[in-house]
Formats: C-alpha cells, structure tokens, sequence
C-alpha cells in the first residue's frame, strides 16, 4: 500500500516512542526501520477505519438491495390486491400460472408419455390427436360470446369458472384411474381437459379486461401480472414434470392435474362479482346477431382479411412433427434415450429461451418494421430447425457434442426464435381489431391462428404417416425435418399480405361507421390478456 496517499499525522500530536528508542540503540539502522514502520501504521490506521466504514456501508446497501429484490414484488402483489381486490389476483395467478403454467407444462409431458407407453399408438397419430385435443381453443369466441353475453344465477364470470373446474377434474381422475382405456374415450377426456383450460382462460381474461377498462393506469401492471404467473408457472411445470413422470407415471402426472383444475373451481366460488339485475334475456340474440355482423364485416376489410391469411398460412406450413422427434429422442436403439427427467429439464431449458425471445423482442427488436422483423425471423426458423437434422444423423457427435446438450440448445433457439416470430404478429392482431367487439373479434383472431396449429399438426402427422415414421423405425425421420425446415420458408412469399409496420394506420378497421350508442349495445368485454396460453402452444407447436 502507497502511504503517499494518506495525510501524515502532525509530530506535535503523537507521544515519545521510548521503546523505539531502545530498539533504535540496541540495533542501529534497524532500529530505524522499525520506527519507519511503526510511523507509517499510524498513518495508515486512521484510513483503516475508513475502509472499514465503507465496507460496512456497502454490507448495508448490499443488505438494502437484496431487500429491495425480495419485497418490492410482494408490496406490487400488496398494491394489485387493493386496487382490484386480493380475490381477482389469485384468479390470475391460478388460471395463468397454475392451470396453464404448471398444468399446461406437465399436460404436455405427460401425454406425450401417455400416448408413447400406456397406449402404444404410432408417432403420426399421436401427432393428430394432439391437434384435436387444442380444438378448443379454435371456438374461444363462443366461449368468450357466452361469458360475455350469457349469465348464469345473475353471474357472468364465477359460474364459468365453476364449470372450467369440473371440465377439468372429472377427465383427469377418469384418466388417472382408467385401466386398459379405449384410445377415443381418453382422446375425449383430454379434449374435454383442454376446454376446461380455454374457459378458464377467456373468463379470466374478460376479467382482466374490465379490471383495465375501470382502472386504466393499472392495465399494463395486469398484463405483467398475467405474463409472470404464466412465465414462472411454465418454468415449473417443466422443471418438475420429468421427475414426476419418472415417480408416479404418466397417468398418475395427469391425476395431479386435476388438482390445477380444483384451484379454478375454488376462484368460482371465491371471486368477488356483482350480480346482475333485471337482465333480460331477450337481448341475447340480437347481442351476438350485431356483434356477428360487425366481425363479418371487418372480416371483409382487405386491411384484415390478408393478415389473417397470411397468420394462417405461416402457422399451417410450420409442420409440427414435434411426436416424431419425442418417440426418437426416447428410443434406447435409434435414438439418445432420454429419460424422463432429461425430457422435462430439455424442455424448462426451452421455456427460458422463450423469455429471452420476449426479452430481446421488447428491449431491442420491437422498432422494427413487420417485414424486416417477419422476414429474418422466418428466415431463422427456417434453418434453426437444421439443428434438428444435425441431431437426427448424429452429425454432432462427430464433434464430441453430447446430445443431451445439443437438445438443450436446440430447444432453446427454436424456443426463442419462435417467440420473436410471433410477437409481432400478434401486436397486428391487437390492431385489427375494430372499436365495440375488441374482445371477440381478437379472440377471433387467436382462433384462426389455433386453426393454423390444428393444420400444421394435422399435416405434420400426414407427412410421417407418407414417410413411415412409426415408433421403431425412424429412418426417413431426416427427410421430415428436411420437409418440414423447408416448408418454413414459404411464408416469405407472402409478407406483402402485412402492412409494412406497426405505425400504419389501419383507417378502414378504426373508422367504421358505426354510432357509438349501437357500439356501447354490441360491445362485448375485450379479451386483451386472451394470448397468453395461445402464445405458449404456438411457440411450443412450432
């Protein structure tokens, strides 16, 4: 240490030395120096004690920011809960992080396994019922025209969720005790599950949106709400879905989700809703016959109709072989044999790039413009499922690259890129919506997209039927991904269908001629939070 630094102490002030001075007789020079040494830790003890201090003061800032970290999340939740009532905010975290979160992430292991073990079906037909089981999500604007328009008891929301629950524990228990099941009968459970999902996630987000309506400032706060329970509930669900797999089977996992379901039932019966009164009924019909004709004719508006085409195709072409791929990465001959831990670890590992995906989106890419944003993005996917065929023709463990971890990446960009790819079409999707039917006409819009997942998987699941992928052979598995990796890249040919960015003005869809008191007649409530779970199978279905 330079004692240059620090402020010599006056003579005046220090006191005789009487023992340096007899060291100094007794051992001449070296005296000496120890007198030096003796003078220079007095000047350094006073800056000693600074240190010390400001160490101390950064234990407290260092103290002061963990703290910060950890509370401030809590007084945000403390904060929701006032303004909008704790009732609704455990509604949200329960729908997007229990119900779609962890029991959307274990559903999906789960089944996989339960087609793959207990049902022993081919790769392509599990590929088809996976489509079937997200109809569902297809018809979200009945569900979302009848939780509007339609009460129940004088109730609008809670009943639905009541129903939401018993859709989804009665399936999973049957499913969970059945025995030697017929394969229509468990496609039916699961396809009744997955409505009770979408039920729960149209009323929730209703509620959202009247929350928003009443209480504007907080809208972005519930919209973060909604995507941090679905975030981390997703992020456990995978995280614990191979280890229970592995303890209790793929049967016993789609018993537990019938404790995700019980939580919905409980918000039912829990959530604070005005009744109302001296509803009539009468007005049903002529509600959805004005709100029909409003989408029909907003439908018929170039500015829309060529964006959802353009939606559609680019969702259709992605061909999901996403079956194919599990049943080869589980194979102990063809295949890596990943265990079910492996599985559910590959997949929380996806779920982060998915994060990043929205992370990049929403710091840096969002500026720009839907063709330049659409068209590198669609590029990208494109050739990041390559990673796909490097893996299938061990082309990676000529480089000593481990499968486990080339999986683990792959998931990760495919997760990622899938996310940038969609987001901005869905910020599109928020904008073509015209003023008084906001909320069905977007859930409209998630229908086609549902529609375009329906098609991918269908065609994915024809394309390895065609090509002989079954459970043990998958030597034509290469030409799949080839297939699918190049049909990807068709939808660049249509970005002329979308309008060149998200700042032009879409004056047709805005300016409707319409009165505003037939708007405040027809008005259904807005459905904004509606993309949550439709963004997390599109990006994982891709």
């Amino acid at each position: 240490m330079d004692t240059a630094t620090f402020s010599p102490i006056p003579t005046e002030n220090v006191e005789p030395n009487h023992q340096e001075e007899e060291d100094q007789h007794h051992y001449g020079e070296q005296g000496r120096v120890s007198s030096s040494s003796s003078s220079t830790t007095s000047t350094i003890i006073p800056e000693v004690t600074k240190l010390i201090g400001i160490r101390d003061n950064n234990k407290k800032e260092t103290w002061s920011s963990l703290f910060f970290v950890i509370f401030t999340p809590l007084r945000w939740f403390q904060m929701l809960a006032d303004s909008v009532h704790w009732s609704f905010v455990i509604g949200v975290v329960v729908v997007y992080g229990m119900s779609q979160g962890v029991g959307g992430s274990l559903f999906r292991v789960a089944s996989d396994y339960y087609w793959k073990d207990v049902q022993m079906i081919q790769p392509s037909e599990a590929q088809i019922f996976s489509g079937i089981i997200n109809i569902p999500w297809i018809v979200k604007p009945l569900w979302g025209i009848l939780t509007d328009v339609l009460p129940i008891a004088g109730y609008r929301r809670r009943p639905y969720f009541i129903l939401s629950g018993l859709l989804g524990v009665i399936p999973m228990l049957i499913l969970a005790v059945g025995r030697d099941m017929d394969v229509s009968l468990a496609l039916i459970l699961m396809t009744a599950g997955s409505a009770g999902v979408a039920i729960a996630d149209v009323t929730i987000d209703a509620c959202v949106a009247e929350n928003s309506i009443n209480l504007p400032v907080l809208a972005a706060d519930l919209q973060s709400l909604c995507g941090f329970s679905s975030s981390v509930g997703r992020l456990l669900g995978f995280s614990i879905s191979g280890f229970l797999v592995h303890k209790i089977g793929s049967q016993g996992v789609l018993g537990l989700l019938s404790l995700t379901a019980g939580m919905v039932f409980v918000v039912g019966i829990i959530l604070k809703e005005n009744p109302m009164v001296d509803f009539s009924y009468g007005q049903i019909n002529q509600k959805i016959h004005e709100a029909s004709e409003k989408m029909a004719t907003t439908v018929k508006c170039r500015e829309v109709w060529r964006p959802c085409v353009y939606m559609f195709i680019s969702l259709a072409l992605s061909l999901n072989i996403h079956e194919g791929l599990f049943f080869w990465y589980t194979d102990p001959n063809a295949g890596p044999n990943f265990s079910e831990r492996a599985v559910g670890f590959i997949f929380s590992i996806g779920a982060l790039g998915s994060l990043c995906g929205v992370l990049l989106y929403q710091n840096i890419l969002k500026d720009y413009s839907f063709h330049t944003l659409l068209f590198w993005s669609q590029l990208l996917f494109g050739f990041s499922g390559m990673l796909d065929l490097i893996l299938v023709l061990r082309v990676n463990l000529k480089f000593n690259i481990p499968d486990y971890f080339f999986v683990a990446v792959d998931e990760c960009v495919g997760q990622m890129i899938g996310r940038i790819k969609w987001l901005p079409l869905l910020v599109l999707s928020s904008r073509l919506c015209p003023s008084g039917i906001e909320g069905t006409f977007y859930a409209l819009l998630m229908s086609i997209d549902n529609a375009g997942l329906l098609a991918s998987s269908w065609l994915g699941g024809l394309l390895m039927k065609l090509l002989n992928v079954t459970r043990t052979k998958f030597t034509n598995l290469w030409l799949a991904i080839l297939v699918r990796n190049l049909m990807r890249l068709l939808p660049l040919a249509l970005l002329h269908m979308l309008p060149e960015n998200h700042h032009q003005n879409l004056h047709t869809i805005n300016n409707m001629d319409d009165d505003d008191d037939s708007r405040r007649n027809v008005e259904l409530v807005s459905l904004v939070g509606g993309d949550h779970a439709d963004q997390s199978q599109i990006v994982h279905a891709q």
